[in-house]
């Protein structure tokens, strides 16, 4: 995948974020912490999951020691000072991309899971797993959002609208 492509990903899951976390906002904190049934319970804890596992995952991209996290960690149990730590994080994922090269996307990196097993594969196959992981969780928070207020609680985060917004701007 070129290049550009991850810095696509990258400036879309920042925006496709800006606007989850301003729609989970309107439903309220209170909606937002109960749980709901989701694999990591509430939108506020699958939130939480997203931006331990971006810190895992940047760790290893980096080559540096992985935080000592588990994937159910709550980093911030308010939206208001989850958000945030979002906003940084999502600046860090586009910082880190924009100095990557096709030579290191094709380049081995070497992590452990958090299971201590550990793996080796190129960064460009752990990235479009990175990016295809906060799309999927972004998902369940979408479908947890859309049942606490109704099918338009939660906003279009079609890749194509983005795109579309993108061309205009």
């Amino acid at each position: 995948m070129p290049l550009r492509s991850y810095a696509t990903f990258a400036a879309y899951n920042a925006w496709a974020n800006a606007h989850l976390y301003a729609a989970a906002r309107a439903q309220g904190e209170e909606a937002c912490s109960r749980s709901a049934g989701a694999f990591f319970g509430s939108v506020t804890a699958t939130l939480n999951h997203l931006l331990v596992g971006d810190r895992i995952w940047l760790s290893r991209f980096e080559g540096s020691a992985p935080p000592a996290l588990k994937l159910d960690t709550i980093l911030a149990p308010r939206l208001a000072d989850l958000e945030p730590l979002r906003v940084a994080e999502d600046a860090r994922i586009i910082a880190f991309i924009a100095a990557q090269d096709a030579q290191s996307l094709s380049a081995e990196i070497r992590y452990a899971n958090t299971s201590g097993q550990t793996f080796q594969q190129s960064l460009a196959s752990a990235l479009d797993h990175f990016f295809n992981h906060q799309t999927h969780h972004r998902g369940q928070v979408h479908a947890l959002l859309t049942s606490i207020g109704g099918r338009n609680a939660a906003p279009s985060l079609d890749l194509i609208i983005f795109q579309r917004e993108q061309a205009a701007a």
